[in-house]
């Protein structure tokens, strides 16, 4: 029937959440029953040209499976690159082997620009640079309960209170303002 195959396309992205293998030849077939309708609308308006107006319904129907093909074939392409882009913040720059065998060269052609894009932007911001990948989840809380590691001396918090950061101390702290020095092995985190 017209249109199954696209219809295939969609359904299968339906059935799972994952990325499956490239659909190369349920795609090369709905391509194949594109030319071909393309074709039969071609020679149906040549001859309704010359004045044959019965085809007119015949071009109307292969036109809409065309259009329809052409929606199904978009749309799971289309989710394709978005699951890519989802694996890429998932896990990184590096794709693991199992999901490069699944996608075709130009998705990996894809993945490879994308990877460029988001390094460009992320190098951009501010002058100095972004992690978007650092923090993907937002934090639970503007303040943390931190312990200071090592004896430090007066701390400047971006609210202009001082605070005193000695070895063993305790303190309640917004998030912003430790982080730096959590990273550098002054203060720990203490998970409450």
């Amino acid at each position: 029937m017209l249109g199954d195959k696209a219809l295939e396309l969609i359904k299968q992205l339906q059935r799972c959440d994952y990325l499956n293998p490239l659909q190369d030849e349920v795609l090369r077939q709905v391509f194949e029953e594109m030319k071909a309708l393309f074709e039969e609308n071609q020679v149906d308006v040549n001859a309704s040209i010359s004045g044959e107006m019965q085809y007119h319904a015949a071009v109307q129907l292969r036109h809409s499976v065309l259009l329809r093909n052409k929606r199904c074939v978009l749309t799971y392409l289309y989710n394709r690159l978005q699951m890519i882009r989802d694996i890429r913040w998932g896990f990184g720059a590096v794709l693991p082997a199992d999901v490069r065998s699944c996608l075709s060269e130009a998705e990996v052609n894809w993945f490879n620009t994308y990877n460029r894009s988001v390094a460009s932007y992320m190098t951009s911001i501010g002058g100095v640079g972004v992690d978007l990948f650092l923090n993907l989840q937002p934090p639970k809380s503007l303040y943390i309960q931190v312990r200071c590691l090592c004896d430090y001396g007066d701390f400047e918090t971006s609210d202009g209170n001082t605070v005193v950061l000695s070895k063993n101390s305790t303190h309640f702290l917004q998030r912003a303002d430790c982080e730096k020095l959590i990273h550098q092995g002054i203060l720990e985190h203490i998970s409450v």
